[in-house]
C-alpha cells in the first residue's frame, strides 16, 4: 500500500497493511544522529519511509527580520510577526518571544491589513517540486498552517490573550476568524496552480499539562466559529483534518468532533493523554495520532519501550484510526540507535495481521421428493434469468462475510469557495 492510502485507510477507520508511519525531530537530534552514522544525504522523513508530507504558504504579516543582537549561545532577531524573538542555537529550547507587535486594537489594525493573500506566499518553485516527488511516491499530502490561540501567541503576551479572551471574546473571535479566512483562500490559491492535498494539518496548542488553557465555554466564543468554518472547508475539498493541540484537551474532543475534526496529536503521555482511553471513548468518531511516551524511547532499559508500544500499539490500531508518532517530537536524549529500535518495534506491533476467512457450512440438499411450498407459493416467487428459473439439488451458501466492516464517510460538500469535488478519499 502506498502512504496515501494507508493513511486515509486510519482515517476512514479501516486497517492496512501496518498502521503509517510520521514523526518530527528536533533539528539538535538529527544533528546528534548525523554524528552516529544517520545518512548526510537524507531526511529522516525519506530514511524512515513516512507516509506523509507537509505544505504550506508564508502566512505573517511579512515584516523585514533583521538581527539586534547574536552571541555563541543565541540569536536575538526581528520576527516576520512584528516583534522579536530569542533562538537558541542549539534548537533545544523553544524560541523566547521577547516584544509583542499587538498590545491594542489599534496595533491589531496594522497587522491586519498586512494579511492579505499573495500569490508570493508561495514557494512554487521548490515547494512544487517536492509536492510533485511527494505525489509519485503515494506520500498523503498535507496543507499545514497555525490557527487560534497558537497563533495569537506569535503576536501576544499570553496573559493578555487569555484575559482578552474573558473581558473581550468578540475580538478574540475576530481575530481568529481573520486567520481562517487567510488560511482558506491561500490553500484555495494553491490549488488552483499545481498542488492537491490529502488533508490539512493545523496546530493549535490549547493545552498544558494539568488540562486545558481556557475552559470549554470560552473556546465556543472564540474558537468554535473559526474552526468549524475551516474543517467544513478542508471538508469539501475532499480533505482530512488533523489538528495537533498540545496538552490535556480531553475536554475539547466532544466539541472538536462537532467542528469536523478527523484525527487529534499528538497525545501527550505527561499530560495524561491516554491513548488506550481516548480510543474506548472516542475511537468510533476520532482517529488519534501519537502517544508514545518519549522519555522512554531513549532510556537504556530497552524493556520499557517494548512493553510500552506492545501496550499501546495494539489496543490503538484495533480497527484502524491510529497514526504512529511520538508524544511530541524526538528529543536529543534519543540516539540514531534507539530511534531504529523504536522503528523495528512499530514495524513489529504495528503489522495488520490478515483476518482468515470461516468457511460456511453448506446445508443440507433436500429431498426433492418433497414438496417445498404449496403451489399458491411456488406461483408468487418472482422467476429471474429471462424468466426461467434452474433447478439446483442445493442451495448456494452466502458469500464469505468481510471481516472489516466500516461505515462510509459522509462528506460535507459546502463549500466556502467553491463545490467542486476534491482528492478521491
Amino acid at each position: 500500500m502506498t502512504g496515501k492510502e494507508r493513511v486515509l485507510a486510519a482515517l476512514n477507520h479501516k486497517e492496512a497493511d501496518r498502521i503509517p508511519l510520521q514523526d518530527s525531530i528536533w533539528e539538535a537530534t538529527l544533528a546528534r544522529w548525523r554524528k552516529e552514522g544517520f545518512p548526510d544525504h537524507q531526511s529522516p522523513q525519506d530514511f524512515f519511509d513516512f507516509d506523509m508530507r507537509f505544505f504550506q504558504p508564508d502566512l505573517t504579516p511579512r515584516f523585514p527580520v533583521k538581527t539586534v543582537e547574536r552571541t555563541e549561545t543565541f540569536i536575538l532577531q526581528t520576527t516576520p510577526f512584528g516583534g522579536m524573538r530569542k533562538k537558541f542555537l542549539d534548537f533545544t529550547s523553544t524560541p523566547e518571544i521577547v516584544e509583542w507587535s499587538i498590545s491594542n486594537k489599534e496595533d491589531w489594525k496594522k497587522i491586519k491589513v498586512r494579511l492579505k493573500p499573495d500569490f508570493t506566499r508561495v514557494d512554487w518553485a521548490s515547494g512544487l517540486s517536492s509536492f510533485h516527488t511527494a505525489r509519485e511516491e503515494g506520500k498523503f499530502i498535507c496543507f499545514s498552517a497555525i490557527t487560534g490561540y497558537d497563533l495569537l501567541q506569535y503576536y501576544m503576551k499570553s496573559e493578555q490573550i487569555l484575559l482578552s479572551m474573558s473581558e473581550d471574546p468578540a475580538w478574540i473571535e475576530e481575530m481568529i476568524m481573520t486567520f481562517t479566512e487567510h488560511i482558506m483562500v491561500m490553500c484555495e490559491l494553491m490549488t488552483q496552480h499545481g498542488f492537491t492535498f490529502d488533508g490539512a494539518f493545523i496546530y493549535n496548542d490549547m493545552g498544558y499539562k494539568n488540562g486545558l488553557l481556557f475552559s470549554p465555554d470560552t473556546y465556543m466564543k472564540t474558537h468554535y466559529r473559526g474552526d468549524k468554518t475551516l474543517y467544513t472547508y478542508f471538508h469539501s475539498k475532499g480533505m482530512k483534518n488533523i489538528l495537533h493541540s498540545c496538552g490535556n484537551v480531553k475536554e475539547l474532543i466532544p466539541i472538536l468532533i462537532d467542528t469536523g475534526l478527523d484525527c487529534l496529536q499528538p497525545l501527550e503521555v505527561k499530560a495524561e493523554m491516554d491513548i488506550v482511553e481516548l480510543k474506548k471513548t472516542y475511537g468510533d468518531r476520532l482517529a488519534f495520532m501519537g502517544g508514545i511516551d518519549t522519555r522512554l524511547i531513549g532510556d537504556p532499559d530497552k524493556t520499557k519501550i517494548e512493553e510500552e508500544i506492545k501496550k499501546t500499539i495494539e489496543a490503538a490500531k484495533e480497527g484502524g484510526g491510529y497514526i504512529y508518532h511520538s508524544d511530541h517530537s524526538i528529543p536529543t536524549s534519543v540516539s540514531f540507535e534507539d530511534y531504529q529500535f523504536l522503528m523495528d518495534l512499530i514495524k513489529k506491533y504495528g503489522i495488520y495481521e490478515k483476518k482468515e476467512e470461516v468457511p460456511q457450512e453448506e446445508p443440507p440438499i433436500e429431498d426433492s421428493s418433497k414438496p417445498t411450498s404449496s403451489p399458491s407459493e411456488a406461483s408468487s416467487k418472482r422467476r429471474f434469468s429471462l424468466g426461467f428459473r434452474k433447478k439446483s439439488k442445493k442451495a448456494v451458501p452466502p458469500p464469505p462475510q468481510d471481516p472489516v466492516k466500516s461505515t462510509p464517510e459522509k462528506k460535507s460538500r459546502f463549500g466556502f469557495f467553491s463545490k467542486k469535488k476534491g482528492p478521491e478519499q
